[in-house]
């Protein structure tokens, strides 16, 4: 392999939005992200189902009439 041609491979402190911070390795020394797996829904079991227009509704009632 060639000299001086890879980035340099370091501990990286990442801090989410929430507060949490934890550190991996990366090619950079410092990062932010968004949502972790300490605030997000999926992980937290606070996942909810966003009813947007209505549409919800509209699949379950049209899936009940299949059903019948």
């Amino acid at each position: 392999m060639k000299d001086k041609i890879h980035p340099k491979y370091q501990k990286c402190t990442v801090n989410c939005a929430c507060g949490n911070q934890f550190e991996v390795f990366s090619n950079v020394a410092k990062t932010t992200i968004g949502i972790c797996s300490k605030c997000h829904p999926f992980f937290t079991g606070k996942q909810k189902l966003v009813d947007t227009e209505g549409r919800v509704d509209a699949f379950n009632r049209r899936y009940a009439k299949k059903q019948s």
